[in-house]
């Protein structure tokens, strides 16, 4: 991965982690690592234990960030959380999985897209 890349990924977290922040969701890890790969952000929503995948483009086209999030990335995301959820002792809370849409576009604002339990886990 480039380092254009890697920041402009870091950029689309922080603003991310802002976005949730205010909603109120209570961040608890940033990029944490699995044999799986990395979970962009693992935050609690009330209750809730949430699962985020954040996606970042410079433009809207192609369905937007959002639409980056197909079949195969919500196995390996839902595997990674598995993983993660081995280490957690007690009772498990109630999970769901988010993706945030980052788009920066030159010359405008960042827009956000936060799409709340944007698939299930069959």
């Amino acid at each position: 991965m480039t380092r254009a890349r890697q920041s402009l990924g870091k950029q689309g977290e922080d603003l991310a982690c802002r976005e949730l922040r205010r909603r109120r969701y209570a961040i608890l890890a940033r990029r944490y690592r699995t044999r799986f790969g990395e979970i962009d952000i693992i935050a609690r929503d009330d209750d809730t234990l949430v699962f985020v995948e954040v996606k970042t483009r410079r433009r809207g086209r192609f369905g937007g960030a959002t639409a980056a999030v197909g079949f195969h990335k919500q196995r390996r995301l839902i595997n990674m959380a598995r993983s993660y959820l081995m280490g957690v002792s007690g009772r498990l809370p109630p999970c769901r999985f988010d993706v945030v849409g980052v788009t920066l576009a030159e010359g405008a604002p960042p827009v956000l897209d936060v799409v709340v339990n944007a698939f299930v886990v069959s």
